[in-house]
């Protein structure tokens, strides 16, 4: 049977991120991965981000969104049968931030993909300074993608005092608290930087399986208040794009913005940006695609058109 992962984790919480160095580990290995990148948007950017990582080992699928839930879930699935027949040993999902982990569960226990897979570890990613003022929607969200974790491995931790990290292991258990999940996530929460993991922990990680946990499920992606708001080919330049960011998640008329990413070209050159409240990041790509996204909860979509094509 094929192995399969999945890697969750919150809205920048840094999933493609930690993907590339879990997927890499297979790979070094001489294992054949499958990546399928599952996002509710209907651009997906994250796939540009991965690129590296194509070759003999390892291919890149995608199901992207723009339909209703059951459409996704239907695309989700098909796509899983096909890459059940492509020979792979393991198989890696990463999802939207908004992903209802109960999907991947529901869709694996289905013919014919309860025949072909085996559901390997369920890796959780939270960022390392959570934010504190995160809605009860998102807490609730936090909690559903902890739920199932065999793992949960802290983001960005690097330069983080003790007292943050403490912080977000606190709000990790007060979040659980909200959705009665009664979980010892303490005992599961790797803070270790990324750049400094052993094999050892490396073997943690492939190891580290996953639970079933009942919770209070508030809400899923049928009628949670999260959006996403896209652009193609806006007019960006790397001296403005941060100004633009900073406004559109500091002025709540625009609605509670979480994440901004995408690409843009300039000079002949792609720049990949990606941007939560914390942080913001611009990197020089070797591709890359002209957009802009923006997710969040209770979105202005026309106030942020306007503001985005001025």
């Amino acid at each position: 049977m094929i192995k399969v992962d999945l890697i969750t984790g919150f809205l920048g919480s840094g999933k493609t991120t930690f993907l590339k160095k879990y997927a890499k580990h297979f790979i070094d290995q001489g294992q054949k991965v499958g990546i399928l990148e599952n996002d509710y948007g209907a651009v997906n950017v994250d796939m540009l981000l991965l690129n590296e990582l194509r070759g003999e080992n390892c291919e890149l699928e995608m199901v992207a969104g723009g339909c209703d839930a059951d459409c996704h879930r239907r695309r989700f699935k098909t796509k899983l049968i096909s890459m059940g027949m492509s020979g792979y040993n393991r198989v890696i999902i990463e999802p939207s931030g908004i992903f209802d982990v109960d999907e991947f569960f529901d869709s694996l226990r289905e013919e014919p993909l309860d025949r072909w897979y085996e559901i390997g570890n369920v890796i959780t990613i939270v960022d390392g300074n959570l934010e504190n003022d995160l809605s009860e929607d998102s807490d609730y969200f936090l909690a559903s993608q902890i739920a199932n974790a065999g793992v949960i491995v802290l983001s960005k931790t690097k330069g983080l005092s003790t007292k943050q990290i403490q912080s977000t292991k606190e709000h990790i258990r007060l979040a659980c608290k909200k959705a009665n999940l009664n979980k010892d996530t303490d005992s599961i929460i790797i803070e270790k930087d990324w750049d400094e993991f052993t094999a050892s922990d490396y073997e943690k990680l492939t190891s580290s399986g996953y639970s079933l946990q009942s919770y209070v499920k508030k809400l899923g992606t049928d009628n949670a208040s999260y959006k996403t708001v896209y652009f193609l080919e806006l007019p960006i330049t790397s001296s403005t794009i941060k100004s633009k960011v900073n406004t559109l998640m500091s002025d709540s008329s625009f609605g509670q913005i979480m994440r901004a990413k995408g690409f843009f070209k300039e000079n002949d050159k792609w720049f990949q940006f990606n941007a939560t409240k914390a942080n913001f990041e611009l990197t020089e790509m070797p591709v890359g695609q002209e957009v802009f996204i923006i997710i969040g909860e209770d979105l202005n979509s026309d106030k942020i058109k306007e503001f985005m094509e001025l």
